[in-house]
Order: structure tokens, then sequence, then C-alpha cells
């Protein structure tokens, strides 16, 4: 099926040809410097400079609406022409959603106003549903509606963040930002529970994928939205031994999902064992969120940062590497330097999320400085093949 006009299509720049290009380069870049900045600020070594809301407020909003949004923007306005036959977000239209996203984060780094800063924000995210919403829409492709769905809640949770930094109310700037991450993961559960099991088979030359088990994926997406739920009216946020058991099922549940994905020929393909270790990453955080509301563990901190940094970041490199390649055109051979920046990244997380607990400060820089290694990794193999046109002559 023709999809696009292929001689117009041909005409946009190619960084504005789908919305992979500009998030991910965009997004990667951010990343790269977003963290070794926020340890320095926590560090003292920035003293004397405040974004909007001060420098925490900053860290837990721009790393998941700044910069694991831009990651989720590309990939499903990219996918979507896929999924629905409809045209891609790309030319005019894209490069207004990119510069709103990138306003937003300037805005937030250097103190914009908040009155001026809620609607620049904002208007990213309702961008992103809005487009997405109606490429579905068009063809009502009904499987994709949950994610639909998951965006809209995720509005709500960034409007509870910005409440918070005007009303200068740490706890509700804690809800949406933890509601939001959920919210990710629920997002993770739906997407990563249907290319896993397909990149692996395809990656491993089996003929055909593992079968969902219909009612664990939808069981994984209604206990992630619940506990997204629970954190945004803040019951989250204080031990339940309900709460401890609703993690624990969920951990269970993916751990159950990962076993059933398992071949040992992943660890010779980096592109698959890359995704796998992502998504047991959130395995580690939903048990440790689990002992934590059992009262095992003293704080929560380490689990959310397995689950933000570990999984979701994991998940965003793994699948940013992959789909780069896909949609350039090129074959899914990584380029070198790539495979190490899976390892530091893993090292990075292990020392955020294990190290932390007996040297803070090293284990902090230790976390920062792989995570910022790996990124740039990307960014230096990677932006290339996104500002140039697809190998093959393809339009995209």
């Amino acid at each position: 099926m023709q999809v696009i006009d292929r001689r117009k299509a041909l005409s946009i720049p190619p960084m504005w040809r789908l919305a992979f290009r500009p998030f991910f380069l965009g997004g990667s870049l951010f990343a790269m410097l977003a963290i070794p900045l926020w340890i320095a600020a926590w560090t003292g070594l920035w003293p004397g400079f405040q974004p909007t809301g001060g420098w925490l407020s900053w860290h837990r909003h721009e790393m998941l609406f700044g910069f694991a949004m831009a990651i989720v923007a590309g990939f499903l306005l990219t996918a979507g022409q896929t999924w629905t036959g409809q045209p891609g977000v790309s030319g005019n239209k894209l490069i207004a959603l990119a510069v709103v996203w990138l306003l937003a984060r300037l805005g937030w780094l250097f103190g914009l106003p908040v009155a001026l800063l809620i609607p620049l924000d904002l208007l990213f995210m309702l961008g992103v549903a809005g487009l997405m919403g109606r490429m579905l829409w068009v063809v009502r492709q009904k499987r994709n509606y949950p994610i639909i769905a998951v965006l809209s809640l995720m509005i709500g949770a960034d409007v509870l963040v910005l409440c918070g930094v005007a009303l200068g109310d740490d706890g509700l700037q804690r809800q949406g930002v933890l509601a939001g991450l959920w919210l990710v993961a629920a997002l993770m559960a739906i997407i990563g529970g249907r290319v896993i099991p397909f990149f692996t088979q395809r990656g491993l030359g089996h003929t055909e994928a593992v079968k969902p088990w219909l009612w664990l994926d939808v069981a994984l997406l209604v206990g992630t939205g619940l506990i997204a739920a629970l954190y945004a009216v803040s019951v989250a946020l204080q031990q339940h031994v309900a709460l401890g058991v609703l993690f624990l099922a969920i951990a269970v549940g993916h751990l159950l999902r990962l076993a059933r994905w398992y071949d040992a020929g992943i660890w010779r393909v980096p592109l698959l064992w890359s995704l796998h270790l992502a998504m047991l990453w959130l395995v580690v955080a939903a048990t440790g969120l689990a002992l934590w509301n059992f009262g095992v563990l003293e704080s929560s901190s380490s689990a959310l940062h397995a689950l933000s940094v570990g999984s979701m970041s994991g998940l965003i490199l793994a699948m940013i590497a992959r789909v780069t390649l896909g949609h350039t055109g090129r074959p899914l051979q990584l380029p070198p330097g790539i495979v190490g920046a899976f390892v530091l990244f893993n090292l990075g997380a292990a020392s955020r999320v294990f190290l932390i607990t007996e040297w803070p400060l090293l284990g902090l820089w230790l976390a920062a400085i792989c995570w910022a290694l790996a990124f740039a990794l990307y960014v230096w193999r990677y932006a290339p093949m996104l500002v140039a046109a697809r190998v093959d002559g393809h339009p995209g």
C-alpha cells in the first residue's frame, strides 16, 4: 500500500521526514547532558543557578516528561504510520512539535515563569496525544486506543506536577511524577509485550514468536494502571502491605513473561539481550517496591530508580538503537561502540540502584558517567543516520 506521496516526502529535508529523527536525537542529547548537570547541581558544583521550581523539581519532571516523552513521541508517531497506513507526522507539523518540545526544555532550565511554562509544556504533550489519536481514529484502530488513554493520563500526571511547582507543593509533584512513571511502565508493558517476542523470533531465526497470554497482558496493564492511580492520589506514597502484594504480583507477572520469551540465544545478539535486561529491571523495581511496602527496605528510592533508569531508560536506549537502523534502511547490525554503550548503561543502572546504598557519592557519579557515556556513544554513532536520508532511497 502506498502510504505517502513519494515525491512530496523526498522533498522534505531528511531530519523532518519522520518523528523518530528529531526526537531520538534531541532526547538522547538531552539525556547525555541532563544527568551530569543534575549530579553537579546536587553535589554543589553548580551554585547560584536555579531552574524553574528548583533542581529537584527540574530533575523529576524533565527526565520523565522531557527526555522519556520525547522518545515516546518519536516512537509512536513513527510506528503509527506502519500501524494505520496513514502518513506519519512530518514536515512543518513535525518541526512545530519539535520546537515546542525544545522551548519547554529551555524554559524549565532557564527559569521561565510558571505561568508561561505551564501552557508551553502541556502543548507538547497535547500535540503528541492529538496527532497520535487522529492517526488511530481515522482508521478506527481500536486495538491501539489504550495507547491514547495512557497518553491522556500522562497529560493529567503532568498537570499534577505543574500544579505542584506552581503551588510549591513537593507532595503534589511526587504524586504526578510517580504516577507518570508508572504510566510509562504501562506503555512498556503494552509495547514490550508486542515487540520483544517478535524481535526475539526474528533475531534468532525462529519460525514463530511466543504467543502472548492475553489474560496476563491485561492483568499487568490493569495492575500497572492501578499503581499509577494510587500514586496520583498519594495513597502509594505511604507503605501498605496490600500495595506490597500488588507490586509483588506485577513483578511475578513480568518475570513470567520474561521466562516465556527467554531463549539462551539472546546472549549472542546485543539488540535482544538489551531489551530483555530492560524488562528484567522492571521486575527488580516492582520487587524492591514490594519489599519497601512490607517494611523490609528503608527507602523506595533505589527501587524507583530501577524503574526509571534501569527499565524505562534501558528500554529506550535498546529500542532507539534498533528502530533507528530499521527506519533508516540499514541492516540490524550495531555500529561500533554500541554494545559497549549497553554494557556501560547497565553498569550505571546497577551503580545507581545497588552501589549507592554503600557509597552514595561514588555510586551517583559512576552512574552519571556511565549514563552520559552510553548516550554519547549513541549520539556519536547514530546522529549521522538521523540527519541523513535513508540509505535505500525510500522516504522516511
